[in-house]
This record gives C-alpha cells, structure tokens and sequence, in this order.
C-alpha cells in the first residue's frame, strides 16, 4: 500500500507566498519587475564586457561568469513563482521539480566558486601585480572557470542522485516556492537522514573552502595594503575589493543559515525568506554592486551608449 501511495505522487504543489490572495496582483509586479532588472543588468554586463576590449582581462572574465550565473539563478526560480501568483492550479510535476532542483544547486554552487576565484584573482593582483599577468593567463583564467561550473555540475549530481532513493507518499505539499532539497526531505516518507548528512558534508564543506579563499586572500591583501602606507593605494585597493567583500557577505549569510544550521519543523516562513534573499535579491543587486563602485565600467558603459546614440 505504502508503495503504491509512493508512486501516486507525481506532482507537488508550491504554496510559496500565496497565504493572502489579495497580495497576489501587487507581488507579481514586483517580482516581475525585479526578475526584469536582473536579467536587463547581468545580460548587459555580460554584453559589456563582451564588446569592449579594454575590459578583456581576468577580473571582468569572472565578473561576467557571475552575471551569467545570477541570470541563470535567477531564471530557475522566478519564471515558476511568477507563473503561481496567477494560475489557479500550484501543481509542478515531480521532473520538473527535480530539474529546477537541479539547476538551482548548479548555479547556487558555481556561484560559491566563482566568488573563491575571484578573491584569489584580487589576491594575486594586488599582492603579486608584477607577477599578475604571469600568473592569471588566458588559460588558466578559463580553466577556473570551466572548474567553478563542474564543481556545481557535480555537486549538483550527488544531490540529484541521492533524491531519486525518496519515495514520497505523505504529503504533495511543498511549503517553499521553488523546488529545493530541504522541502523535499521534508516531505518525504522515507528515511532522508543520509540526504541531511550529504547536504552537511558536501554543501558544508564546500561553504567552508570558498569562505577560508576569501578571507586568507582578503587577509593577505589587508596587510599588503597597509604595508605599502599610500593613502592612494589603500583607497584604490578597498575600492576595487569593497564591492567583491560586499557580495559575498551579502551572499554568504544567508546560505550557511539556511543549509548548515539545525532546523526545525516550524521555520518554513523564515526560510522562504532567507532563500528569496539569495535567490531573487541578491541576483539583482550584483550588477549595481559591482558597476556603480567601478570606474572602468561605468567609463565603459558611458562610451557604448555614446556610440549607440
């Protein structure tokens, strides 16, 4: 019986923020106009930095691999909760839950990498300039970033693997809006410890090792800075890494609350929240976070629009 019930389960419903219907109207706009901001400023980005060879180097390289994750992040979930706030029925199948499932681990975990990578190109710029084209080639600025998204591809896959051991049979009822792995253990009727410990192990470990690259490599460059004593210097080298430093925090904090802390049945509202911070927000605010703090791309920016009007 238990079995049969298991594979009568093939769709799930997405409650999202649908408690109040009459907030329904006013919350599709917004979302609508915010997933249009998102994907008008990273496509631009990526736009930019595609067209203008003063900005070919490897910083803009990896800044143009965030826009394009951000996009992709952004475009995983927003699209179906949009699609919810109107239609009648919240059903989402059971494969197309797995994929959205899947694309967002992807690109959540890309992003995690690609933030390591760029600290390190800071790293290596302004702790070794003299060594720096030396060091961040073509080539191996394009191996990092090939890695950055296998090692989401991969992370992603384990994950996507060990769902396919869960029957679901108790409920049909996801209380999030997109599809993500710790909704799904919990509606699960069958044993999802080891999925608990995968997500601890491998999302935990691999949280770990990206912050431990940031903050040796921004440790490094604080000292640097304050040996060399020029006001100039130091000023240019907070300004160049202050919009990095930001995003990360921004993007950081919410993920380890909302993977590696201990839950409970009763935070469903909080963690809708915390995911839409990292999901929805912060998506649309990299491209402002990174663009208005630097000169050269805005110079840029300033030039292409010249040449357009």
């Amino acid at each position: 019986m238990e079995k049969q019930n298991a594979t009568l389960l093939i769709e799930f419903v997405l409650t999202g923020f649908t408690d109040q219907p009459e907030w329904k109207i006013s919350l599709f706009l917004v979302f609508l106009v915010v997933y249009l901001i998102t994907m008008v400023g990273n496509i631009g980005l990526i736009a930019l930095f595609w067209n203008d060879p003063y900005l070919h180097n490897p910083m803009y390289l990896f800044l143009g691999c965030l826009a394009f994750v951000d996009a992709w992040l952004s475009s995983t979930v927003t699209p179906k909760m949009l699609v919810s706030f109107l239609a009648k029925s919240k059903m989402i199948s059971r494969s197309e839950c797995l994929i959205q499932c899947f694309s967002f681990l992807i690109s959540g975990t890309t992003e995690c990498f690609l933030l390591a990578t760029m600290a390190y190109d800071r790293y290596v710029a302004i702790c070794n300039p003299l060594l720096y084209t030396v060091i961040m080639t073509d080539r191996f600025c394009i191996k990092l970033s090939v890695c950055s998204f296998l090692g989401g591809f991969l992370h992603a896959l384990i994950h996507e693997c060990f769902l396919f051991r869960l029957t679901f049979c108790k409920t049909n009822i996801i209380h999030h809006f997109y599809c993500d792995l710790i909704p799904l253990f919990m509606i699960s009727c069958s044993d999802a410890s080891i999925n608990f410990l995968m997500v601890f192990v491998f999302s935990g470990s691999i949280q770990v090792f990206t912050i431990l690259t940031v903050l040796v490599s921004y440790t490094y460059i604080v000292f640097t800075v304050l040996k060399n004593k020029s006001v100039k210097g130091i000023s240019k080298a907070f300004s160049t890494c202050g919009a990095h430093l930001f995003s990360v925090s921004l993007y950081y904090g919410p993920l380890l609350f909302m993977y590696v802390h201990p839950r409970s049945s009763q935070e469903d509202d909080q963690d809708m929240m915390v995911s839409l911070f990292y999901t929805v927000i912060i998506p649309l605010l990299n491209p402002f976070i990174y663009s208005l703090r630097n000169k050269q791309v805005i110079n840029s920016l300033v030039k292409m629009l010249k040449s357009k009007c």
